[in-house]
């Protein structure tokens, strides 16, 4: 198995558990919280999509999905252009209201794109610098395995926030 192939299984896993936590759900259901301070399942879904969205175009030096294919209009949050979700209040984590079908279509857009982006990678790829903001520098590889670490704890979290909701 190459390098790449090893990525995209990562990746579609990341999409697989992302589907299985907001299919069927209504926007109630999806901005719905535990308590006060607690992620929605919306929000983590968003946030998640974003960091990838984010990460990704970086590191291969295009446009975000968010702003290229107009996510940012069709959501309407009012949040700047460039955010994540990182370091988000309860207020702005409650702002974000969404229902399945955009949740779904804007994730499954930065997914297609991400696809599209490592389908060609070379194992030599992956030692290319992308941050040299942090030390050691981060590389393509540790960068993807970061998103993808971030995206399936946050996936995770929906799954159980989806699981509390639906023994509630």
């Amino acid at each position: 198995m190459k390098s790449a192939d090893l990525l995209l299984d990562a990746f579609d896993r990341v999409r697989d558990a992302v589907h299985g936590a907001v299919q069927g759900l209504s926007e109630d259901e999806l901005t719905a919280r535990i308590d006060d301070e607690a992620n929605s399942i919306a929000w983590l879904v968003w946030h998640l999509t974003r960091i990838q969205d984010d990460h990704v175009a970086g590191a291969f030096g295009t446009e975000q999905v968010w702003t290229e294919q107009d996510w940012i209009s069709r959501f309407g949050l009012g949040f700047p252009k460039g955010a994540t979700g990182y370091g988000h209040s309860s207020a702005q984590v409650a702002a974000v209201r969404a229902p399945a079908d955009l949740l779904l279509g804007y994730y499954d857009a930065v997914h297609a794109r991400s696809l599209e982006q490592l389908g060609g990678l070379t194992n030599s790829d992956l030692d290319r610098v992308v941050d040299e903001a942090w030390d050691p520098p981060v590389t393509l590889g540790v960068r993807l395995v970061s998103v993808i670490a971030e995206d399936n704890q946050h996936a995770g979290q929906a799954a159980y926030v989806r699981g509390v909701l639906e023994r509630r």
